[in-house]
């Protein structure tokens, strides 16, 4: 056998050995979660001789040995509110593939090519949508363009052999594909799928195929309660996202929420009133968004100001220490995750026209997935530019190279050469950076104060 192959072989050798062990602790703990939670702790950390997750698994055992906390009631409520098939395969496919397998192949291609590897890929199956939201990009791409199945799939194996076996869908609204959706959960059984939605395609026979495939989350997209819903969606979208939600939890399916944070909303997403409202309907967990003003016809007046920006970063880590959901704040987690998460480095976005972008929020590329592979477009100029350049800021509460630092994604895209995305009517990026700029001064200030106090806090 030649060494390349014997070495590919002891590879997938190791992989499958760890995951048959990983599996039969899931079951383990399946048996009496309350009882085996210290005892799976205590074998991550012996499968975990790299010391890789480390940190997170102290972290982990500090807020799952107390059964009062907040962290202890989620994970308990998957038990009771989940479908047992559902959370062992969400578990799995999270936790061993997502994670442990996928982690160790990002980390050694990283090493290999030079490059970043994301850890998930977001993708648009679709332009089309059956809403017409205020503030939302979607329209700017066009109705009619879709990826193909085939095209789909490839963009999955090609991940799955970086490491990637995390997927979410965006748009155009991803449910208008339902049923290739359901056939790409099928056949990548090992991955995790995930779909920003607006909720309102999720029927009887939709969450009936969900507790067929277990590997289909949806986050659902809400504005805060009805008017606000509805003064962005249209009338009647709220009643039509609440119905999907008491569905999805009557059939014991995990999903979460999607938030967009704008001048508008902000006090109402940010209170307790509405988070306690989110978690009685059966949500596990929270995505939140501040808006970006993305797009040709896109308003700056919508953005967030500094001071509602600053009352989600605080609402959010109140909450965590005090509410039983998972959440997640796209960007003033930047201090966790070391600032900017895009361009490969964590995750990429990939258009309905195949054009391969940093972010989900930045409608420029120089490679598409039609003439380049997901690979040799993370080492195309534009990708590079984001390695060589992140973090934008040393304070990691200014992450974005657009929202909060708008000359930085100007410089990468005029350096990389790379064209606008938005095929009705392109925008020039000198142009979509101006529009950040005064929200960008203004948070600076607000930002540094919280990040000397972080710093000083922590020392």
């Amino acid at each position: 056998m030649p060494v390349s192959s014997s070495k590919e072989w002891f590879g997938s050798a190791k992989e499958w050995l760890q995951t048959v062990g990983l599996k039969d602790a899931i079951a383990y703990l399946d048996s009496n979660p309350e009882r085996n939670i210290p005892k799976i702790l205590h074998w991550i950390e012996v499968f975990d001789r790299r010391k890789m997750f480390a940190n997170q698994i102290e972290a982990t055992k500090r807020v799952l040995t107390d059964k009062s906390s907040n962290w202890y009631q989620l994970v308990m409520s998957l038990y009771t509110d989940i479908d047992p098939g559902v959370r062992k395969k969400v578990f799995e496919n999270f936790l061993i593939y997502g994670n442990f397998i996928g982690w160790q192949r990002q980390k050694e291609n990283r090493k290999k090519y030079d490059c970043n590897i994301p850890w998930a890929i977001l993708m648009d199956p679709t332009t089309a949508c059956n809403l017409k939201c205020t503030g939302c990009w979607a329209a700017d791409y066009g109705h009619k363009m879709s990826l193909e199945y085939d095209t789909l799939a490839d963009i999955i194996r090609q991940g799955q052999e970086l490491g990637v076996f995390i997927y979410i869908f965006s748009g155009g609204e991803p449910l208008i594909r339902k049923d290739d959706i359901l056939k790409l959960c099928r056949e990548f059984s090992d991955c995790i799928f995930l779909a920003f939605t607006n909720g309102t395609l999720i029927d009887d026979a939709f969450t009936d195929a969900m507790l067929e495939v277990k590997n289909f989350v949806p986050a659902i997209s809400i504005e805060g309660f009805e008017s606000a819903t509805d003064s962005r969606r249209g009338k009647g979208t709220y009643q039509r996202v609440i119905n999907a939600m008491q569905l999805l939890k009557s059939k014991k399916l995990l999903y979460g929420v999607s938030c967009c944070y704008t001048r508008n909303n902000t006090e109402v997403i940010g209170s307790e009133e509405f988070f306690d409202y989110i978690i009685d309907l059966g949500a596990k967990f929270a995505w939140f968004f501040t808006y970006m003003p993305v797009g040709v016809d896109a308003t700056p007046d919508l953005i967030a100001t500094a001071e509602q920006r600053e009352f989600m970063y605080h609402q959010i880590r109140k909450f965590r220490s005090t509410k039983p959901i998972f959440t997640l704040d796209f960007w003033n987690d930047g201090e966790y995750v070391n600032g900017c998460i895009a361009g490969g480095r964590r995750y990429l976005h990939i258009n309905a026209n195949g054009d391969i972008e940093p972010c989900a929020f930045i409608h420029y590329a120089d490679s598409n997935i039609h003439q380049k592979t997901i690979l040799e477009a993370l080492q195309s100029p534009l990708f590079t530019q984001y390695k060589e350049r992140q973090p934008f800021n040393e304070n990691h509460l200014r992450p974005c190279p657009l929202l909060d630092n708008p000359p930085a994604l100007a410089e990468m895209v005029e350096a990389a050469g790379a064209y606008s995305t938005e095929m009705l009517s392109p925008e020039n990026v000198r142009t979509l950076c101006g529009k950040c700029v005064n929200a960008a001064e203004e948070w600076s200030k607000v930002a540094d104060r919280l990040w000397t106090d972080h710093i000083v806090v922590n020392k």
